[in-house]
């Protein structure tokens, strides 16, 4: 006798096609997998290396299988950059043309840092403040650009002369106390 058994439903689970081709199951761990490698992609392409290097270290646990050998070779290129980033330099002038090479590259974090190294050897760096100044314009830092370049004014009065034709501080132009600060004999 023929029994007549109704159709189960058959569930199926979204599935998703890796670069090779071959389906595999979308979840949240996947998911969560995948957004931590595009952060660390992110921080590697902004040249932050060792963050990027902590961060794929820490997906290696939970990556997908198809990724772990990218992930493995995005180390290997982070450890290459980190080893090679250490930067160093015969004097302060070497030392300020760099920060300011990086400040001209919109690098700015790393451009105070070398600046601030700068000032801490030599607080007397008129060139550092002046820089100081320069990144504080470049960065909407009013308040801070004038007591830099107020700084530098004061450890070298050429930096008066500098600054009044340097388009580096057209955001400071219209403010009177930075008028007042380059002429002050007016």
């Amino acid at each position: 006798m023929a029994t007549n058994k109704a159709a189960e439903p058959t569930i199926t689970k979204k599935m998703a096609k890796t670069i090779a081709g071959t389906l595999v199951k979308q979840d949240a761990a996947r998911n969560q997998a995948l957004g931590l490698y595009e952060t660390a992609l992110r921080l590697m392409q902004e040249g932050k290396f060792e963050k990027a290097h902590t961060a794929f270290n820490k997906l290696m646990a939970t990556a997908p299988a198809e990724l772990s050998e990218r992930i493995r070779m995005y180390i290997a290129a982070c450890s290459k950059q980190m080893g090679g980033t250490k930067n160093t330099f015969d004097n302060s002038g070497e030392q300020y043309d760099y920060a300011i090479s990086l400040l001209n590259n919109g690098n700015y974090e790393d451009a105070r840092q070398h600046l601030q190294q700068i000032l801490k050897r030599d607080p007397k760096a008129d060139y550092a403040f002046y820089g100081m100044a320069v990144l504080a314009s470049m960065t909407g830092e009013a308040e801070n650009c004038l007591q830099q370049l107020a700084e530098a004014i004061g450890l070298n009065a050429q930096n008066r002369i500098q600054a009044r034709s340097d388009s580096d501080f057209q955001d400071m132009f219209d403010d009177p106390r930075f008028t007042e600060l380059l002429y002050p004999e007016s």
